[in-house]
């Protein structure tokens, strides 16, 4: 059907919920506004579905997380019926519609007769994640839609191991949702029949205190901690979503005991009112920390995004607060990690990092030179995750961090996705031991850069809102796979990896596999060792192209960036 046969379907329904009827209603004469909620159901991304709130097939309200929810359930009818028992966990942040959301979903499965573990309360995405791993359910739903803007919210589904669901799986998950013909009528249990037929179960303390139990192991160096983290300057803020407590919590369990909250942004507020995009990438996103941490000079600003699964950061430089990229973050984690194992004795033979491959190669040089190997996964965490899955089932690896350059990061493997609860207390303690040393991280990453050569990346999105988006970055990726460029800013590009295509391309002409999943992305290796890559964002409607450099000086790598970041927009727009 067209979208306006679908927007009638709507408008029919009789038993339409009653806080829809009014928005359907008022969509009768905008065309415009029909298609774009009604033309296109909402699909699963690399990290689960993610749209605006409101009416329609393409917009994130009860009927789609209940046919979302209905296709999980009829999958899960497939398997054994013990594997079944072990039921759904489910968690959701600070959005609009986010707890009833989470209870909708609980409605279906208990509908099929898959129990729920359900948070009496917001908690953050790598709790959910570790609380499949420790309940021991065959999966987990959380309700988030992460740093998006409040208009948004989204359904992410985890698999056994505590990782989103990997690929085989939301495919099929898939499938079975776009069978769900008619979302109005998708059977549900109340919430009495639920707790009646013991097929929901609240969750709360029990699983916070294991959590934060295992989150005291990400601690390194507890004398450090006691001797300068205790008096160390901190300033935290969970940007109005579920890190409030928890970050709190693991800081004071840590011995960090210097720290305020950004009081205006601990209110676990769905319209995000302080901040423009509540994300810790955004610079903005700190103005309040900024504000609030040059009454006292504080050593370091942390902030989580509402999920808090990504971690940003601003130090002190003594004139003012300096923001580290979510490459310099990782950077500096991985360094700390690697040099306390070797300090210890403790850093394995078959020692792994895990990283997207469109994340810095610093972390690369540095992981060579304590002799640890760096394995490169596509975009999405749930591809480092199957990675730790591999090496507990082989032996192959140790796992000891994984990160991606957006901002999120993986310490200890208790969690299957990015986790900015550990990381703000390995940050913490990072920051402390470069104070030790009369350094801030600032200064701290610096000293890489001056060890392994200056690193510059960037990332730019550009954004293709509307029904017809997707239509629109499928022909920018054909643009790019077509029209091939011989090079980016007079440097040649050595070689093509095509992910879509699974094959690279060498300058002379010759291919060999990528062993990796199918995935829409490109990526350039130039002769002078950049990468540019491109790829559709899953979750949001923009192409993202990424530049990573390095030189000699910093001056040179930004040069670098700068004139690559032209030349691939000319290419773009011409």
């Amino acid at each position: 059907m067209g979208y306006h046969e679908n927007y009638l379907v709507w408008a029919n329904e009789a038993d339409l919920d009653a806080s829809l009827k009014g928005e359907v209603a008022a969509l009768a004469n905008d065309a415009e506004a029909q298609e774009e909620a009604f033309a296109v159901p909402m699909a699963f991304g690399t990290a689960g579905m993610r749209g605006v709130i409101g009416a329609g097939i393409n917009r994130m309200n009860i009927y789609t997380v209940r046919q979302a929810t209905e296709g999980l359930a009829n999958f899960m009818d497939t398997l054994p019926a013990e594997t079944k028992a072990k039921g759904v966990a489910i968690s959701f942040d600070s959005r609009y519609m986010s707890q009833e959301f989470g209870q909708e979903a609980a409605s279906v499965l208990g509908a099929h007769g898959i129990p729920s573990f359900l948070f009496d309360a917001l908690r953050p995405t790598p709790e959910l994640s570790f609380a499949v791993r420790h309940l021991g359910t065959y999966a987990g739903i959380m309700i988030t839609a992460s740093h998006n803007p409040k208009q948004y919210n989204g359904y992410k589904i985890y698999g056994p191991d505590g990782g989103q669901m990997p690929p085989e799986e939301s495919d099929k998950i898939t499938e079975y949702v776009r069978n769900v013909d008619d979302i109005f009528h998708i059977k549900t249990l109340d919430v009495h029949e639920l707790r009646a037929k013991k097929l929901l179960t609240l969750i709360g303390e029990d699983v916070d205190e294991a959590y934060y139990a295992a989150v005291a192991g990400v601690s390194i160096n507890k004398d450090l901690i006691n001797k300068v983290g205790r008096d160390m300057s901190l300033i935290y803020t969970p940007l109005h979503g579920t890190g409030r407590i928890p970050a709190q919590m693991v800081l004071r369990n840590a011995g960090f005991e210097h720290f305020q909250l950004v009081a205006k942004q601990a209110v676990a507020d769905p319209e995000f009112a302080t901040v423009p995009f509540p994300n810790p990438e955004f610079p903005q996103a700190f103005d309040m920390a900024i504000e609030l941490g040059k009454k006292s000079q504080a050593d370091v600003l942390i902030a989580t995004d509402p999920d808090a699964d990504r971690l940003g950061t601003a130090v002190w430089t003594g004139k003012d607060y300096q923001l580290l990229s979510g490459n310099q973050i990782a950077s500096l984690l991985l360094h700390y990690i690697l040099e306390a194992r070797k300090q210890a004795g403790t850093l394995p033979s078959n020692g792994a990092v895990v990283k997207s491959i469109v994340s810095t190669e610093l972390a690369t040089a540095i992981a060579k030179d304590y002799g640890v190997d760096m394995i490169n996964v596509e975009t999405g965490f749930k591809f480092i995750g199957d990675q730790i899955k591999h090496y507990e089932e082989t032996g192959e690896h140790e796992f000891l961090f994984g990160f991606e350059e957006s901002y999120g990061y993986l310490i200890k493997p208790f969690v299957r996705d990015k986790d900015a609860i550990q990381s703000t207390v390995l940050l913490a303690e990072v920051a402390a031991y470069y104070k030790s040393l009369g350094m801030t991280l600032y200064d701290g990453i610096q000293a890489l850069y001056k060890k392994y050569g200056y690193f510059a990346e960037k990332t730019v999105g550009v954004d293709f809102p509307g029904v017809h988006g997707p239509a629109e970055m499928a022909a920018l990726m054909t643009k790019f796979r077509e029209e091939q460029p011989a090079d980016f800013a007079g440097v040649k590009i050595e070689e093509v990896e095509d992910y879509k295509a699974q094959t690279t391309k060498h300058a002379d002409g010759t291919t060999t596999p990528i062993d990796m999943p199918v995935s829409d992305v490109l990526k350039y290796i130039l002769a002078d060792g950049t990468w540019i890559a491109i790829r559709p964002s899953g979750t949001e409607p923009k192409v993202k192209f990424y530049v990573g450099t390095s030189a000699d000086t910093k001056d040179a790598a930004d040069k670098k960036l700068a004139d690559f970041e032209a030349a691939l927009t000319a290419f773009r727009t011409e």
